[in-house]
């Protein structure tokens, strides 16, 4: 059986180069990640990723993104991104955001969509690896305000795979998106079950 590797289209931001993405694909193979899905072709969107509740989640979606070659950004602290290191956070696709902002960061955030032509921001919703009571929607503000589409990845460890889904548009009614999203993720397997919250309750979800 071959192995699937999502390819990227012409529209989608990329880095890397064809020894890099060899790499990456073959951490996946050697560790037992499938790949599933395909990477929508299109310059701007908010990639939300759950589950999150384990520390081995950030190097595995790291070692998605090198095998596939796809850039993505994150937002960091200004006072952060913006130090010495700055040159390079810049680099690795961080987005300094001045959370003291007047706008706030869902503003921030769609001032730079607006700013750039390719935009591909990556964002994990439940905030951190401890048990939370809801995820934080700004992902879904921030697609919103900026007219963007949001792009959901899981990492389901009961099935070692990685998939990425279709664009969903960030419509008026969030009660909608929520669902979309609630259907995706359902059934995926946390590294810690117990930590994981889901977008919707089980009782919602099965409506």
């Amino acid at each position: 059986m071959s192995y699937h590797i999502p390819q990227l289209g012409k529209l989608t931001p990329s880095r890397g180069n064809r020894l890099s993405r060899a790499f990456g694909q073959t951490i996946l193979r050697v560790t037992g990640w499938k790949l599933e899905g395909n990477i929508p072709n299109i310059p701007k969107a908010v990639y939300v990723g759950a589950p999150h509740t384990s520390n081995w989640d950030f190097p595995i979606a790291l070692t998605y993104l090198v095998a596939t070659g796809i850039r993505m950004s994150w937002m960091g602290k200004h006072t952060f991104v913006n130090g010495f290191l700055k040159p390079f956070w810049l680099h690795m696709g961080g987005i300094p955001i001045d959370r003291r902002a007047a706008h706030g960061v869902v503003g921030e955030m769609v001032m730079q969509f607006n700013k750039h032509s390719e935009l591909l921001l990556g964002l994990a919703p439940e905030g951190t690896r401890s048990k939370v009571e809801r995820w934080k929607m700004g992902f879904y503000h921030i697609a919103k305000g900026a007219g963007v589409p949001i792009v959901p990845i899981l990492l389901d460890y009961g099935r070692k795979r990685i998939a990425i889904g279709s664009p969903i548009e960030a419509v008026e009614n969030v009660d909608v998106v929520k669902k979309q999203l609630s259907q995706f993720y359902r059934g995926a397997i946390a590294q810690h079950p117990q930590n994981y919250t889901p977008i919707l309750p089980l009782e919602e979800d099965s409506e």
